[in-house]
């Protein structure tokens, strides 16, 4: 449940960047400033109990001659107690006391420089530094502290209390933290829609996945660990949510230690920032050490989690977006060796790749996620990931495309595919569909696929996002759901045995068919057939058949007559022939070539003969 003070904490975040950075920032960019640095007051006000412990332990530990920060860290995790730490002298509320905005830059820095590993990898991915020069103009930084250390908030966890140590303001925990992040992260989005979609999965549609792939399933899990993955985590909103569903379902079906990993990977530093720091904010250390990101981190040709399987799977990969450059990387398409993108079919013993067109690698991702699919388990593995239309029938049998809607089928993963309504994404409008595949079917499913039509089913929001001008309400989703898992047939829930989405490529090839009509005037016509006719047919009726069979013995008289032409065409005189053939230079000098003649008296003779075999000749 979202608290009145979750709310007004959210609010005051959001004013402040109206109030510091109207005038500094234009609207679309108040976010490079407002998350990076609502990041360093929570952890600023986190690590403020255990600030003079991690100082003492630093110090101590260089005097024993450690400064390898691999081997810092551990230590001094522990002390701060927190998967991150500061082992700078400086604090927000001594930086708060500076006099002049050169001194706050300067130690400002210092105190960036302290923080863990960890930390300084999300500041450098969302850019921050390149954010202080503007900053410190007109002591902007100043102002901006002061107000994320305002006493009418409160980011710690500790409460605040008044002067009768009664509680003014409650502690704010990581959940608390981590939801108001990720509110903040969604209406700067929303505020940005051109940007939205590229990396913010709408919330009602993640619970619809999650609830497509736990649900299934729910009576069969346990207790124990169980590893949640997103090859295209974005900011870490789907996993957050798979995780929240677990735990949810865990406490309704009364589970007892089941432990949810995540596992994520995003090739934007932005937003590969933002996941990370959410993940921290939430006081989980361990999901934020899972999560890979940056450019070098492209899911498709730098596998972060080579020999990782999953239980759960989920992700929003880029549809419609190029991925040459990965290609590039792994060798060229006819060059691909890694084995998430070739595939042996039953029966055949050469393998096939399932490389698809580099104008659009949504595909790959499916086939990255399907090869990480555990075999070993019980409940084998769950996937569930959005595609647009495309997915469902580009690519030629025989193509990377191809290839993978025929491995999953053929294999008999792919439970079903549901249809969304239209509008229901930030940025774009176009038919999505949810595709759910697991490698544990039930017996029921088996050998088939359930195909549900959902775009009737949705909700119109008051005020549109971007495009997105429905949502899935929870009446829509539990719709949806009660198809899914009733598995029968209705208008709106079709179910196929696997091989009528099965087909081959037949290339049927039959002789050329013309037809042709012969007469003698048409015959004759061919004469003149390499062009400048009218100049030809008075050439011909001049020079006659020589022309065609011996050009040699005319050639002379052939271009006398044609400077004779030029010039009665480049006259001024009043009587010049208007008959006269008016010729370019190029004409000119094909009406001199024999070939041409050649091979027009040629097709005389072969029309002839044709005629000829002609009962009408």
């Amino acid at each position: 449940m979202y608290s009145s003070q979750q709310s007004r904490i959210e609010s005051f975040i959001w004013g402040i960047a109206d109030d510091v950075l109207r005038d500094v920032y234009v609207r679309g960019k108040y976010r490079d400033v407002i998350l990076p640095m609502l990041v360093l007051r929570r952890f600023d006000a986190v690590l403020e109990k255990t600030k003079e412990d991690v100082l003492r332990t630093y110090e101590d530990l260089k005097s024993l001659g450690l400064i390898d920060p691999a081997e810092l860290d551990p230590p001094l995790r522990e002390v701060a107690k927190e998967a991150f730490y500061n082992t700078s002298p400086f604090t927000l509320q001594k930086l708060a006391k500076r006099t002049t905005a050169q001194q706050l830059r300067i130690d400002f820095e210092a105190y960036l420089d302290g923080f863990s590993p960890n930390v300084k990898e999300i500041l450098e991915n969302f850019e921050f530094r390149n954010q202080i020069p503007k900053l410190s103009r007109n002591d902007t930084l100043g102002m901006l502290i002061n107000k994320l250390l305002s006493s009418e908030i409160n980011l710690s966890p500790e409460p605040v209390l008044d002067a009768y140590g009664r509680v003014r303001l409650p502690g704010l925990d990581n959940h608390a933290m981590g939801t108001i992040f990720e509110n903040l992260v969604r209406r700067f989005n929303e505020e940005n829609n051109e940007e939205a979609g590229e990396h913010w999965t709408p919330r009602d549609v993640v619970k619809l996945m999650t609830r497509l792939m736990f649900l299934p399933v729910a009576g069969q899990i346990k207790g124990g660990t169980y590893l949640l993955y997103d090859g295209a985590c974005g900011t870490g909103g789907m996993l957050t949510v798979a995780e929240e569903t677990l735990r949810k379902l865990s406490a309704e079906h009364g589970w007892e230690d089941v432990v949810t990993r995540l596992y994520g990977q995003e090739i934007n530093s932005e937003t590969y920032a933002i996941c990370k720091a959410d993940m921290l904010l939430k006081g989980d250390g361990e999901a934020a050490d899972n999560i890979k990101g940056g450019p070098e981190w492209s899911t498709l040709s730098n596998d972060a989690f080579p020999d990782k399987r999953f239980d759960f799977m989920l992700a929003n990969p880029p549809y419609g977006k190029s991925w040459k450059s990965d290609q590039d990387r792994l060798g060229g398409k006819a060059n691909i060796s890694d084995p998430r993108f070739n595939v042996t079919f039953k029966g055949e013993t050469a393998p096939s790749s399932l490389v698809t067109s580099s104008s659009d690698g949504q595909m790959m991702f499916l086939a990255n996620m399907v090869s990480k699919m555990k075999t070993d388990s019980r409940l084998g593995s769950r996937i569930a990931e959005i595609h647009n239309g495309s997915s469902l029938f580009t690519g030629e049998a025989g193509s990377g495309e191809s290839n993978i809607r025929r491995w999953i089928i053929e294999n008999d993963w792919l439970e079903a595919i549901v249809a969304l309504p239209l509008n229901m994404f930030y940025n774009t409008g176009i038919a999505t569909y949810i595709w759910v595949i697991t490698n544990r079917k039930s017996e029921a499913r088996q050998g088939k696929v359930q195909l549900i039509d959902a775009t009737g089913w949705s909700t119109p929001l008051r005020k549109n996002l971007g495009s997105k001008n429905c949502e899935l309400s929870p009446a829509d989703a539990e719709y949806v759901t009660q198809q899914f898992r009733d598995f029968t047939q209705t208008e709106h829930s079709k179910i196929f045995p696997n091989e009528e989405f099965g087909y081959w490529k037949i290339t049927v090839e039959r002789p050329l068919r013309l037809r042709s009509q012969f007469t003698k005037e048409r015959v004759e016509a061919l004469r003149f057939a390499s062009g400048d006719a009218e100049a030809r047919e008075l050439l011909y009726e001049k020079f006659g058949d020589d022309l065609h069979t011996n050009f040699v013995t005319v050639a002379k008289q052939v271009r006398e007559q044609l400077e004779q032409w030029a010039r009665a065409t480049g006259s001024d005189d009043d009587e010049a022939d208007a008959d006269v053939p008016v010729l370019k230079e190029a004409a000119r000098k094909k009406l001199l070539n024999p070939v041409t003649w050649e091979r027009d008296g040629q097709l005389v003779t072969v029309g002839i003969a044709l005629l000829r075999r002609c009962p009408m000749w």
